[in-house]
Parts: structure tokens; sequence; C-alpha cells
């Protein structure tokens, strides 16, 4: 497609071409097919980790994370794949989620925050990201329109959400990520440690 336009005095030229997906692999032509099937948890996260095993590459993070307070938190392949997989059991054991059920996660960007995220594509959970700056009013919509059965976030948040869980008939699970607890909800960081 070739399109032109002019702007103060000056004529563009462009060619446009239509996308196409490659990727990068053994096939000479540059391009494979997409698969039917594709778990991002399994697929990727976890050859890593057969790679690191089989001391095929040295061992780099997988994840490095560093807060304000110069706190860090370094997982390998194997340690992300292994820690994401006791989440994943946590979700569908002490949640009771199963494939296609719905999750809300609404957490600032800790740790848990990519280990639930990694644990719900490795169980085929659908995740909903929310932003910790939501209102009661907010959330329950949220969790209204999407039907989830599940919620992470923290004890900052806790009372709003139970301000509004009753009509949430769907909500079966609260997780909250704390060092503390609170009645009628689990401690997602005991649960995974």
């Amino acid at each position: 497609v070739l399109v032109s336009f002019k702007v103060k005095g000056m004529c563009c030229l462009w060619i446009l071409r239509s996308p196409s997906r490659t990727f990068h692999g053994n096939n000479r032509q540059g391009k494979q097919e997409i698969p039917k099937y594709f778990n991002f948890a399994s697929d990727v996260l976890d050859k890593w980790s057969e790679i690191e095993k089989a001391g095929k590459r040295p061992s780099n993070p997988a994840f490095w994370w560093v807060n304000g307070e110069g706190e860090e938190v370094k997982w390998s392949f194997e340690e992300l794949g292994f820690l994401s997989r006791k989440v994943a059991n946590v979700l569908t054991k002490e949640c009771g989620l199963q494939k296609g059920d719905r999750l809300i996660l609404i957490l600032p960007r800790i740790p848990e925050w990519w280990l639930v995220k990694v644990a719900c594509m490795r169980a085929g959970i659908v995740i909903i990201p929310g932003t910790s700056q939501l209102s009661a009013k907010d959330i329950l919509y949220r969790l209204q329109a999407s039907k989830a059965a599940c919620i992470v976030t923290t004890d900052k948040l806790a009372p709003a959400v139970d301000s509004v869980a009753s009509q949430c008939q769907l909500l079966k699970a609260k997780l909250m990520v704390s060092k503390g607890s609170r009645e009628g909800w689990l401690n997602f960081t005991e649960l995974y440690q």
C-alpha cells in the first residue's frame, strides 16, 4: 500500500506492508507455525529450567526484583518454575480454581505479582490485573463484571474487598499478601512458602 500526504509544504511517501508474524527458529525462511496450544510457563520457563539443570547454560536470574530500600529477590528459572508451580497448586487446591476460572490480581509490582501471573498461565486461570488505587466501588464492578472466583490483594485493600464481597456470589476465595492475617482470607505468603 502506497500512502502519500502533505504536511506544511512537505510531501511524504510511505510504503506500508501487511504485518507478518515470524519466529526465529530452525526454519530456513525464519517462520514457524504458531502452535495450537501454547503455555508460557511450561513451553518457555520450564524449558529454560531444564537447560539450566543440564548445565547447558549458566544459572542467570530469570527474575530480579529490587525495591526502593535496596531489598532484592532473585530467582533462577528453576526457582521461578518451582515457586510458580507451588502458587498454581495453592490456586487450584486451596482456592478450588479450575482452568478458565477468573482471578482478579490487585497488587503493586512485588514478586508475588509475578508469581501469580506465571501460576495463572500454568494453571489456565484467566487473570484480570487491577491497580492498587481501586476504590471499593471499582472492585465491586470488576468482581461482578468479570465473574471472578478469586481475588489476590494486600492487607491495605482487603477491607475494601470485604465491604463488597457479599454482593459477589461467585467469589469463593480471597488471598491476601501480608505478614498478618484477616478473618475470611487465606494468607498467600504462608501458603506458597
